[in-house]
């Protein structure tokens, strides 16, 4: 049977190399350029929504509960508007039940701007146990610049690490192939997180780098198949490097499919319960850029690190003249076996090995057919060049 037959599902768990996906790279680079570009304007015209442990400020925080009932959001900002005559930067419920806390965030405020906003709120909303239960706390800009530089020396640490190591275990256009896909993932995720407007807090940061490991681990999962595969290409004519490393990730897909879906369902319920019960906090912000970064390292591990690793092995004279022989291969075969058993054979790879298949079973059958025949079998016994009486 050829490998377009059956069903999409069972080609997907044989991975016999029914999706063409390396032969199709450049429609993946333009879909997967496109979200890049988007992302990256989004970063550079929009920018994100940077928390106050970047921007600097004062918080506080106060029961979301009261003799009245539930305290809102919107009235707390009205309190805190109505208290100093400017409103604050952000105001959210944080929490559930009697858990449940109300955080304002605001530019930096003096000790005379505090009071009052304390004095407001509690005359205006009367939360329970009083001004007491009102806190409030100054935040410096300068350490959430220090967690920034020191994610960048994280990040550039890290890339300089998995250069070397996959050029050393594997080779360098994998190693460049590799750092590509990280890259892109980075980029997407935080393009996503400038798109949706999440705050950017430090547990986004520490999110930001988690991903760098499993988007990494799924590329190297594929091209150790990829090695595997090509082990010795260069003296065979059966497939390119290309379609090689396309069997490599057709093999490994069900794997990647089914190690994507198990880790994307924690943080699923991770970001369900970030949002929908505890409100907005460092679940939430923890949650959003895992799954985005993840489900882009599942996708580029297979659409981005395979098919550039290709292409730039493909620069190598030597595999370009090894798939010029398979072509010239292929074409001689389509021309031997053009008609077999009456069928016309179209020349694609796996019509061509069906054909060749097909061709040398004939000749077998062929060659063991005088042998049944007795005169045949005498025949074949006789000696060459002399004459029987």
């Amino acid at each position: 049977m050829s490998q377009s037959k059956g069903s999409v599902f069972h080609r997907l768990y044989v991975g016999t190399g029914a999706f063409d996906i390396v032969g199709k790279r450049k429609r993946w680079y333009v879909v997967f350029g496109a979200v890049l570009l988007v992302c990256i304007l989004s970063i550079v015209l929009r920018g994100f929504n940077l928390g106050i442990d970047f921007t600097g400020g004062t918080r506080i925080q106060l029961p979301a509960s009261s003799s009245a009932g539930t305290i809102s959001t919107d009235a707390a900002k009205e309190a805190f508007t109505k208290a100093i005559g400017k409103e604050p930067v952000v105001v959210q419920s944080v929490g559930t039940g009697a858990s449940e806390t109300i955080q304002i965030r605001s530019e930096t405020l003096d000790a005379d701007q505090v009071t009052k906003v304390k004095t407001g709120l509690e005359a205006d909303l009367k939360p329970n146990g009083g001004q007491t239960a009102i806190s409030d706390s100054a935040v410096s800009a300068s350490w959430g610049g220090e967690i920034t530089t020191q994610a960048l020396i994280a990040l550039l640490v890290f890339f300089i690490a998995v250069a070397i190591f996959l050029a050393l275990y594997f080779e360098w256009s994998m190693a460049v192939a590799a750092l590509v896909a990280v890259i892109h993932d980075v980029v997407i995720t935080a393009g996503i997180y400038s798109i949706v407007g999440f705050e950017v807090s430090p547990a986004t940061v520490i999110g930001l780098l988690t991903i760098l490991g499993f988007s990494l681990y799924d590329t190297v999962v594929v091209f150790d198949k990829v090695k595997e595969n090509t082990r010795g290409l260069l003296g065979l004519t059966r497939r390119t490097y290309g379609e090689a490393a396309n069997l490599a990730v057709n093999q490994t897909l069900m794997r990647s499919i089914n190690t994507s879906l198990i880790a994307l369902l924690p943080v699923l319920g991770l970001l369900a319960i970030g949002v929908g019960l505890l409100g907005v906090g460092t679940l939430k912000d923890l949650a959003l850029v895992q799954l985005t970064g993840m489900a882009i390292g599942a996708l580029s591990s297979i659409y981005i690190a395979t098919p550039v690793a290709v292409d730039l092995k493909m620069r190598d004279l030597r595999y370009k003249a090894q798939a010029a022989r398979v072509t010239a291969r292929r074409e001689n075969l389509a021309r031997r076996a053009a008609v077999v058993d009456g069928d016309v054979v179209e020349s694609t790879d796996d019509a061509t090995l069906e054909a060749e298949l097909r061709r040398e079973k004939a000749m077998s059958a062929a060659s063991s057919a005088p042998a049944r025949t007795p005169k045949a079998a005498d025949a074949r016994r006789r000696p060459t060049g002399k004459k029987q009486r």
